[in-house]
């Protein structure tokens, strides 16, 4: 039926006319000349719409956020607002927060902890990460769409589940009018898991998901998400229909995890992480050419300045009488000590005695290969009776090293090293360079690397490196039928995947694509 402006003339129809039964559009007279040119406009711009608009390719502008988490979540979550809100002026359409962004990555910090043993002043460093986690009133096990759906029971005179942050992540969305990305560190019952949140602009959190394998000394602290909630989440934006799904850090070096993520015809692949090594861009460029989708991946970068007061506290390494004093204040202060290095590189710590002083001039800290962090220090073997540690007896016979090199131990014990060489070698002295290196809290403790992949492989920006404040990392106008005309050749859950005799499952989760 056809609306009309109001109009009356002779033997005119009003619009209110039109709208009554049995009036007719034919009904109108012909005193009104436009009404065919009208309805000939209208019937253009309906077969446009059929026939252009699903044509016009579907191109949306995406951003990683390069940020470091501050000392408070509240200052953290106000940071997070100031970039979504320079993103939107960017005309920015989603975008990506690191590993971890809410909540904190630890970086450097062991928590007292030794095999066998944990120190209370590692303790006192899980009470405040623990604190400053974010409660989303999920509960331990993962409520999983009904957590979505606020089916949850709330408690008793409170207004929402959990501490708000929820709440808060779903303002700054809407505010913003982007979709975000962001990870964070949840706390639920008496566990931390590591997550990442879906936040769109108009509906608020559409999916959550944790991280099923923490790496190294993260399953310390973080316990293990379950596969449930691999689950990808469908959104479309500006017209484009989205199937994006996460996969945090080191699970990217896990290949069925990744294939899960495949099967369920991902086009946005986004891998917030804290990874900083070289051999990360080569991982996100293979995922982009298997998934042949998009990737984001989104790391901190940060100086050992901005870690935590309870980190910078206590940084020194596993031994627990060396977090704990006495007066409860803190480690013991730091003390000469020689380093030998093995043909591998490593460095030995050997601590010389308690009235030695810390130098003078700090020297930069190695870099730990695993994640591009800056390590503590070096490995502590024990303390000499001897002040000498240049040599043991046996190493001075005839003036030269032995092939082993031998290191002395408390109770005349020596621990032997290899040397690099079949021969012996003279003895050296020690020279400045060989000094055991202090902490400079100027040092990159992360170093960055963000990055934007297309769907072949291409790097579309990035990586970024040392770059700690103001990180925007922007690729605009991107066609995600790229994704589309790049299974021409390969579909690796599809057509390339012989479906027909491999075949991969996963508890809790359904690998076919969601509609």
């Amino acid at each position: 039926m056809l609306y009309l402006r109001r109009r009356t003339g002779a033997g005119g129809l009003r619009q209110d006319d039109v709208r009554r039964p049995g009036v007719q559009e034919a009904d109108f007279p012909s005193i009104h000349p436009q009404r065919h040119q009208t309805k000939r406009l209208r019937d253009c711009f309906t077969a446009f719409c059929e026939t252009n608009l699903t044509d016009m390719p579907k191109r949306l502008t995406v951003a990683v956020s390069q940020s470091h988490t501050l000392s408070k979540t509240s200052a953290t979550l106000s940071a997070l607002a100031t970039t979504a809100q320079e993103a939107a002026r960017q005309g920015v359409h989603l975008l990506l927060f690191p590993e971890a962004y809410l909540g904190g990555y630890p970086r450097t910090c062991n928590f007292g902890a030794a095999v066998g043993s944990r120190s209370e002043g590692g303790r006192e460093q899980f009470l405040q990460y623990f604190q400053n986690a974010i409660d989303l009133g999920d509960t331990p096990r993962g409520a999983g769409d009904d957590w979505v759906e606020r089916k949850l029971e709330v408690g008793k005179g409170q207004k929402y589940r959990g501490d708000g942050t929820r709440e808060a992540l779903e303002k700054i969305a809407n505010e913003s009018g982007i979709f975000l990305v962001v990870g964070l560190v949840e706390r639920a019952g008496g566990s931390l898991y590591c997550g990442v949140v879906y936040v769109c602009p108009t509906e608020g959190c559409v999916g959550k998901r944790r991280k099923v394998m923490p790496t190294g000394t993260e399953r310390l602290i973080w316990a293990q998400g379950s596969t449930s909630t691999l689950k990808a989440v469908t959104t479309t934006i500006a017209g484009v229909k989205l199937t994006l799904a996460a996969a945090i850090c080191w699970e990217n070096y896990m290949p069925l995890l990744r294939y899960s993520l495949y099967s369920q015809n991902v086009n946005l692949y986004l891998a917030p992480t804290a990874d900083a090594r070289d051999t990360w861009l080569p991982l996100m460029r293979t995922v982009a050419c298997e998934s042949r989708a998009y990737v984001l991946s989104a790391n901190q970068c940060v100086q050992r300045k901005h870690l935590p007061p309870w980190i910078r506290g206590s940084d020194s390494p596993v031994t627990a009488s060396e977090n704990d004093t006495s007066t409860g204040t803190g480690p013991k202060p730091k003390r000469h000590s020689s380093a030998a290095k093995t043909e591998e590189t490593h460095e030995f710590k050997i601590p010389s005695s308690d009235q030695d002083t810390m130098p003078k001039t700090p020297k930069p800290t190695p870099v730990d290969k695993a994640h591009g962090a800056i390590s503590p220090s070096p490995l502590h073997i024990g303390s000499s009776s001897s002040d000498n540690h240049s040599a043991s007896p046996i190493q001075q016979r005839n003036g030269r090293r032995r092939s082993s090199n031998l290191m002395p131990m408390p109770d005349n014990h020596f621990l032997a090293l290899p040397s690099g060489s079949a021969r012996d070698e003279p003895i050296a002295e020690q020279d400045s360079e060989s000094t055991v290196p202090t902490d400079d809290d100027n040092d990159f403790v992360c170093r960055g690397g963000s990055c934007i992949i297309g769907p072949t492989g291409e790097v579309l920006k990035g990586p970024l490196w040392e770059v700690e404040d103001g990180g925007l990392l922007i690729a605009r106008d991107i066609d995600f039928e790229d994704c589309e005309r790049g299974r021409l050749d390969i579909d690796v859950a599809g057509s390339y995947g012989r479906t027909d005799s491999f075949e991969l499952r996963v508890a809790g989760l359904d690998l076919n694509p969601p509609p």
